[in-house]
């Protein structure tokens, strides 16, 4: 079972949005005015949509270590200071959301195989609804997901340390969204499979790693 460091974005009712299960078991870690957290024991850290940046910016040290000990990051947010290894966010309001579309870009580990790409490009007939920004990263092969402008939405990125930094553009994730489907699947009931997809995808990693 993978063990995760969930940081908090104090959004109530976080607690039920990373709820643990077979698969993974979750440990919320508030920010607090000494914030200087240790993840030895953890496998994974997660950063949720509304994270205090400043608060990772401190830490950002410690992230590295983590990655560099071959530990997972998932990030959600929109990272506005430079606390991400190799990779940063822009937020750009320039073009116009209506005209975004995604698209996939290297899905070398077919994490989109059975998922429903449009659910992420539409909501309610609603574009641009999900992802925020960019992302600037050191390597093209890298992005996993881009937009209309090939600017990088997903980054999956084994290369910038020895660990896999899983990197959205403030594209919010949770694990509550898996499971809630209904007779009219909605965009967040695709965005919680593809959610799961990463879990696995980052389990077997880890067992490959430990062999």
């Amino acid at each position: 079972m993978l063990k995760a460091a969930v940081i908090s974005n104090h959004v109530e009712g976080i607690e039920n949005m990373f709820k643990s299960s077979s698969k993974i078991e979750y440990s919320l870690i508030e920010i607090t005015k000494d914030f200087d957290p240790s993840f030895a024991e953890y496998d994974i850290l997660i950063v949720p949509n509304g994270c205090d940046n400043i608060a990772m910016y401190k830490i950002r040290n410690s992230v590295k270590k983590f990655l560099d000990n071959g530990k997972i990051l998932f990030c959600f947010d929109g990272w506005f200071t430079n606390w991400v290894p190799g990779n940063t966010w822009y937020m750009n309001n320039d073009l116009k959301t209506i005209d975004i579309r995604y698209h996939i870009v290297h899905d070398t580990y077919k994490l989109f195989e059975g998922i429903d790409l449009n659910k992420f490009n539409l909501s309610h007939g609603i574009s641009g609804w999900w992802a925020c920004g960019y992302i600037e990263t050191q390597y093209g092969e890298n992005i996993l997901l881009a937009d209309t402008w090939d600017r990088a939405i997903i980054v999956i990125d084994e290369k910038s340390t020895a660990g896999i930094m899983v990197l959205t553009a403030s594209a919010p994730m949770a694990d509550m969204l898996f499971g809630t489907i209904q007779e009219e699947e909605s965009a967040w009931d695709e965005i919680g499979k593809f959610y799961q997809k990463l879990i696995d995808f980052v389990t077997e990693k880890r067992s490959v790693l430990s062999n």
